[in-house]
């Protein structure tokens, strides 16, 4: 058994800037799995990178060290790091648990063959919803007959709120394992996820009801991020920034108003979790930060990737379905909604996100269509003013 060990499932900026970069400074040794080959590699030779701070106070840099890699092809150096791993963590996106979730039900029966009823914590940073029901069904259905999949697996969900922008393909071939990031370090935690006690990580911020906090980074932090992005695109395409957008006085009173309708919306979902002057005071905070303009991040980056943004099951239709359940407002998610719709920005080089061009010609069919077929919202709250009420 190892003590402080902790497999991380993702090497990207996330699992870099953010969960890695906060397990080595709490004195984890860090093995990062990932499937890029190159990555992997640097990670082996160098055993530390940097993680660039960005403030308008100037960069800072941390140096992120007792680290190494693994390949997730290389299945048998993989189960056996988890299986004595104190504890693991999930940043590979929807598209990558297909390929990593039996290779932690295999290491599971090790685990259990080797140290007994030691179960394993995996906090899930990804951003899906109810991600954890979605990962034990998928593990159970993984596993023989007999495996106590509920006591021996930790299913711990979190609200990832730090933002990382897209580095330029120029500061990549400066050092391809330094990564940018802004100060904020708060890892939101579902303190009634973890079968092992909560491990003592600088940072870590347990939660009793975490479902209203991943829910308050989607209602607040992630709708903010897209109504300053199709807004400020809509007025001015010319903008590549989000601190540019928000040097625009409309814009971002527009946002902060969008913003705090949301927030009615979760203070009357979760009555008691959070107070109106709690969000407030997290909403000035949060346009503060998307400010930042050393952190550079893009108007692209944020607004990009359509078809998920612009889903039933993201930062957008959630909130306004809840407030048609619950009968409130929701007039200004709405326009940020249509305007989204619109959004064509494009990267560095250019280029359009790549699934964002089928939205486009989806597009093409008009607004009401995209309401409709890609939000799902039905035809009657899409006709009963709001859509009117936008046009004029």
């Amino acid at each position: 058994m190892v003590d402080k060990k902790l497999v991380l499932f993702g090497a990207g900026k996330i699992g870099r800037s953010f969960i890695g970069q906060v397990f080595s400074r709490s004195g984890y040794e860090v093995i990062f799995v990932d499937i890029d080959h190159q990555l992997i590699a640097n990670l082996n030779k160098h055993k530390q990178y940097r993680v660039i701070i960005k403030s308008p106070a100037g960069d800072e840099t941390i140096l992120v060290t007792n680290v190494r890699g693994v390949h997730l092809s290389e299945t048998e150096k993989v189960t056996a790091e988890l299986a004595n791993a104190s504890i693991a963590a999930l940043s590979v996106g929807k598209k990558g648990l297909p390929s990593t979730l039996p290779v932690i039900a295999e290491s599971l029966v090790i685990r259990q063959k080797k140290y007994g009823q030691w179960p394993l914590d995996i906090l899930i940073a990804e951003n899906i919803r109810n991600a954890d029901r979605y990962i034990l069904k998928v593990i159970k259905s993984l596993l023989q007959k007999g495996y106590d999949a509920d006591s021996m697996l930790g299913l711990v969900e979190t609200s990832i709120g730090k933002m990382v922008p897209i580095m330029s393909q120029k500061e990549l071939n400066k050092d391809p394992l330094w990564v940018f990031a802004e100060s904020y370090n708060s890892l939101i935690v579902d303190k009634k996820g973890f079968k092992n006690p909560v491990p003592e990580v600088s940072f870590l911020s347990p939660k009793e009801n975490i479902k209203a906090w991943v829910d308050r980074k989607l209602f607040i932090h992630n709708l903010g991020h897209a109504t300053a992005a199709y807004l400020g695109f809509q007025k001015n395409p010319d903008m590549d920034f989000i601190y540019e957008v928000l040097s625009d006085d409309e814009i971002y009173k527009k946002t902060r108003q969008t913003m705090l309708q949301s927030a009615d919306i979760l203070i009357c979902l979760y009555p008691g979790e959070f107070t109106r002057l709690q969000i407030e005071n997290h909403i000035d905070d949060l346009l503060e930060r998307f400010k930042n303009k050393a952190l550079g991040d893009s108007v692209y980056r944020v607004g990009c990737d359509l078809f998920r943004k612009l889903s039933p099951e993201d930062r957008l239709v959630i909130p306004i379905n809840a407030a048609i359940k619950l009968n409130k407002p929701f007039n200004l998610i709405f326009k940020a909604l249509v305007a989204g719709i619109s959004f064509r920005a494009t990267d560095e080089n250019g280029k359009y996100f790549p699934a964002d061009e089928k939205f486009f010609k989806e597009a093409e069919k008009g607004v009401e269509y995209i309401l409709e077929n890609i939000c799902r919202l039905q035809r009657k709250h899409i006709s009963d003013g709001n859509y009117r009420h936008v046009r004029s």
